[in-house]
Formats: structure tokens, C-alpha cells, sequence
């Protein structure tokens, strides 16, 4: 199966996404994390109201191969989880794009969240060493 990268989205070196819309950012694992990752079991994320900093771990996923901590690609406000990710986690190999999102944070600073992020080519062509 390919795996997708939606060209509306950013990535991340540690293979974050992000979707921005005005000052809201919505965080997610790339298809291909979630991939390697295999059958996800448990997902650990930040309260709603928590502020996270970029660079920073801001929860954690656990699958039957690896536990991994998710760091945060941008410093904001949490203003949504996906609860329904955390109650079923093996659904965001399902849909890691639309229904597999993790968090929706209010930002700081609109201007730099998208510093240090890829294009979905770019992020492609660092995943295939191109």
C-alpha cells in the first residue's frame, strides 16, 4: 500500500504533522510514522488548557513494537485532544490525516509555526534519502 502525504500539510523531521487554519494548529503523526510504528496500543496526550513548546515532548505512543515520545511542533495552547484517538488508538493507522489527528493547539506565534517544517516533497525526498 502507498502511503499518502497530503501536499496541505507540513511535516516534521521527527515525522509531525501540521495543518494550519488562522491561528489554530491541528498536530498529527505522518502515515509513514505510523506505519513503521505498526499496531499502535496506547497514546498519551496533553490536557486540554496545557501549553506545549516547540521542540518539546508533548505526549507519547506506545505500539507492540516501540514506545516513542511525540514532540511538540509548535509552542501554543492545547485547545482539543482527540479523545477518540486515545480511547480506540489503533484507528490512526485507519486515517492518520482526518480522523487521526492528536491535538489542536491555539498559537503563540503564527508567523514562525511554520519554520523548520517540510513540504510534502521535501518530506518524501528526506524519508527515501533523495
Amino acid at each position: 500500500m502507498a502511503i499518502d502525504y497530503p501536499d496541505y500539510l507540513r511535516y516534521l523531521d521527527s515525522h509531525e504533522y501540521i495543518a494550519l487554519d488562522g491561528d489554530i494548529a491541528t498536530i498529527g503523526l505522518s502515515a509513514f510514522a505510523i506505519d513503521e510504528l505498526g499496531d499502535i496500543v496506547f497514546l498519551e496526550l496533553p490536557d486540554v488548557e496545557d501549553t506545549i513548546e516547540k521542540g518539546e515532548t508533548f505526549g507519547s505512543i506506545e505500539s507492540v513494537k516501540a514506545v516513542e515520545d511525540m514532540y511538540a511542533p509548535v509552542t501554543g495552547t492545547v485547545i482539543a485532544r482527540n479523545e477518540a484517538a486515545i480511547e480506540a488508538p489503533e484507528t490512526l493507522s485507519e486515517d492518520a490525516y482526518v480522523n487521526g489527528w492528536l491535538i489542536k493547539v491555539q498559537l503563540d506565534d503564527v508567523a514562525t509555526a511554520l519554520d523548520d517544517t517540510l513540504s510534502a516533497d521535501e518530506y518524501k525526498a528526506r524519508l527515501t534519502g533523495e
